[in-house]
């Protein structure tokens, strides 16, 4: 099989043969076809249904029973992991078409992405390139509902970094387990301790994910812990399987009800708000159900179902597993950037399959297979061995002349995209553009030139589109608003701090982005403005509270503790929204809102209510002002017609009429104007991303703000 053996260390102990695993069940080609029809899933899932299928989970189970399998085989023939050597052979198999796909992300995303992108595609590819951008998505907060233009091209690679953290900490735990029991002379007991110390991993990582699910679920669908149990499956299943043994008639159920699993688990759970929760368990027994039901037996003798899963389409598919899974995810974000669809339709759906076959095959014929093999013997016995296996696997003798040249060509641009990455994150990290703390209300009127028709002179916009990520409001850059996971109530003040009349902010960001206006006009005014804010989470008495589709379970219990303790405290005023978009056209104010101006009234506090505003979105799909800024749009069709951002009517002023304690605040006009609600007024950038006023443009606000509250507060 052109496997070098290696010598056995002094006082090592061999694996009795009887704790081995067959030889019916050293390969199986049916799981290999198993891989090409959870590709298939994936793929389709995210093309045409916007949600993921299981297939992932189902990759999660077969590399942890592969690899685990791997180095059981490694401490059986010769005593021991070796560390090193599986390190690298790993890295052979997988970096070369992960670096490939790296370069090729790079060049599109330079060529046909805004600047204002290219830092955050810096990140991912630094954090896909050394396995860790499940932890990277984490920290942002990303979710994994959908495909849509704006999300990044390297998203799906969470997988392959959870799958190389699992790789390296297995690797070490058996190195280290192989090594305590030789050293004790007890080596014939390593699969039976194996099964202890990872089953108790898999419980514990289990529990973890069960947990995970309710307290915060978009750390918990990348989390390497909360999905370890997955893998661990897998590598259990590798460990037990010389033990596994049943009769035919449960092998050809468990064969029969896996695949159906399988197939159907996409529209059985959505996935992306569940796994890998318990609802995970579906798919993983599923893949669980289709090992068993082929373990320790002979091809021949294995159910029709794994056998039909061995056959050569399947099985092709699933060699190229790996590299569709790679491309048809950024291939497909970058026809619908292109595009500018949420979807990508019947037809095009087919053509990003088939584009994203083509390069996968190209990937994995001109890529992999050649950069893994590091001479001509290695070559041929590789060709030997997948003959041997299966008819299906020969690489073609021309391909095999341009090995090569295209491996260098890989590594070049591989490495040339990876170095334009570090620097591009070295800069802007370091010497960043940083946006301005003042602007001079002459040069930059600002909301003025749309609230009161102040003059705008000549001037460049700031903060400028690259400026626009930091020009945060003071909450958010002091720590005082909760983040996702954070249930504490935190309290800051602003504005005239030493003051006796208190305005109480509370809610999300959204009323968070209207602070720096209200810190002027509380200095101006002798109030303090104290901040109660969570992400995400505007006040609210309901439990079913989710923001881009995510529910935040504990939302309501911070809402709880922010309403009782105005209750406690009683500021004068309290200032949160007062209305939210809708999917489509327009805004509304849902009766979660109107709840809360009950629970506020039966307190005796008295509210102000200011209309949310608008979403820069198009076709239901929300973009960054700064991109399209930077694409060469202008204020104007970068913005939204102001009759599909906000209804003619603020919707809150009648419900508003009914609760005395109530005032409906609309300062629409200072964001709009009669017709379109721009992303730039009086040459001061209005947003920071998609939906939130720079810091600036809401020190601009102060004025009008201003003017409209004081017939509400009567303090000025």
């Amino acid at each position: 099989m052109g496997r070098t053996k290696q010598p056995v260390e002094a006082g090592a102990q061999r694996i009795p043969a009887t704790a081995r695993p067959s030889a019916a069940s050293a390969y199986r080609l049916d799981l290999d076809g198993l891989r090409g029809v959870a590709i298939v899933l994936v793929v389709m899932f995210h093309i045409w249904f916007g949600r993921v299928s299981g297939g992932v989970d189902v990759f999660l189970v077969l590399s942890g029973f592969f690899f685990t399998g791997l180095l059981l085989r490694q401490i059986e023939s010769g005593g021991a992991v070796r560390v090193l050597f599986t390190v690298r052979r790993t890295l052979r198999r997988l970096l070369p078409a992960l670096v490939a796909v790296l370069a090729a992300v790079v060049l599109a995303v330079v060529t046909l992405r805004p600047v204002t992108q290219w830092a955050d595609l810096a990140d991912q590819t630094l954090a896909s390139a050394f396995y860790y951008q499940n932890w990277h998505l984490a920290l942002a907060s990303s979710d994994y509902l959908a495909a849509d233009p704006s999300v990044s091209p390297l998203q799906h690679l969470w997988s392959m970094s959870v799958q190389g953290q699992f790789y390296l900490a297995i690797t070490l735990l058996l190195a280290a387990v192989a090594w305590s029991l030789r050293k004790l002379r007890r080596a014939e007991h390593l699969r039976p301790t194996l099964l202890v110390l990872l089953g108790a991993l898999t419980v514990a990582s289990f529990l973890y994910a069960m947990v995970g699910e309710s307290a915060h679920q978009s750390w918990n669908y990348y989390d390497s812990f909360a999905r370890a149990w997955e893998l661990l499956a897998g590598g259990l299943l590798a460990i037990a399987a010389p033990w596994l043994t049943m009769p035919r008639i449960v092998r050809i159920v468990l064969a029969i009800a896996g695949m159906v699993i399988v197939a159907i688990c996409g529209e059985l759970v959505f996935g992306a708000a569940v796994f890998p929760g318990p609802a995970a368990l579906i798919p993983v027994g599923a893949a669980v159900a289709l090992i068993l039901a082929g373990n320790n037996l002979e091809p021949a003798a294995r159910p029709l179902v794994l056998r039909w899963l061995a056959t050569r389409p399947a099985v092709e598919l699933g060699g190229m597993a790996y590299s569709l899974y790679l491309w048809h995810w950024p291939f497909l974000i970058f026809y619908l950037s292109e595009r500018g669809r949420p979807m990508a339709g019947p037809v095009g759906g087919l053509g990003v399959i088939a584009a994203s076959l083509v390069l996968a095959y190209a990937t994995r014929h001109l890529v992999e297979e050649p950069l893994r093999m590091r001479s001509a013997r290695a070559i041929a016995s590789e060709q030997s061995r997948q003959a041997e296996r299966s008819r299906t696997f020969s690489i073609a003798p021309v391909l095999l002349r341009f090995r090569r040249p295209i491996g260098a060509l890989v590594t070049i641009v591989g490495v040339v995209g990876i170095g334009a990455s570090v620097s591009w994150h070295v800069a802007m990290g370091t010497n960043g553009p940083r946006p301005p703390a003042s602007l001079d209300p002459v040069q930059y009127p600002g909301a003025e030139a749309l609230a009161a028709g102040v003059p705008v002179p000549q001037a460049r916009m700031r903060p400028t589109v690259l400026e626009a990520p930091a020009d945060l409001p003071y909450p958010t850059t002091d720590g005082c608003i909760a983040d996702w996971s954070t249930t504490d109530l935190i309290t800051c003040d602003y504005g005239d701090r030493t003051a006796q009349r208190t305005l109480a902010v509370v809610g999300s960001s959204h009323a968070e982005h209207w602070i720096p206006a209200l810190h002027i006009l509380g200095q101006q005014h002798g109030f303090r403005v104290r901040v109660m804010l969570k992400m995400g989470c505007p006040l609210t008495v309901s439990d079913d509270i989710s923001y881009k589709g995510e529910t935040i379970p504990d939302c309501h219990d911070w809402s709880r503790q922010v309403i009782d303790r105005l209750g406690q405290e009683r500021p004068e005023w309290v200032f949160t929204t007062g209305t939210r978009p809708l999917d489509g056209p327009g805004d509304e104010t849902p009766q979660d809102y109107l709840d809360v101006w009950s629970q506020l009234a039966d307190r005796g506090l008295n509210v102000v209510a200011i209309r949310d505003t608008p979403w820069l979105r198009h076709d239901g799909i929300r973009y960054r002002a700064s991109d399209c800024l930077a694409e060469g749009g202008d204020s104007t069709s970068c913005g939204l017609p102001r009759d599909y951002a906000l209804n003619p009517v603020n919707p809150e002023a009648e419900p508003a009429s009914r609760f005395p304690n109530v005032f409906p605040l609309d300062m629409t006009d200072a964001v709009c104007a009669a017709d379109v609600c721009p992303v730039s007024a009086g040459n001061i950038l209005i947003y920071h991303d998609e939906h939130h006023l720079t810091a600036n443009y809401s020190r601009s606000l102060a004025p009008a703000l201003g003017r409209a509250m004081r017939p509400i507060l009567k303090w000025w």
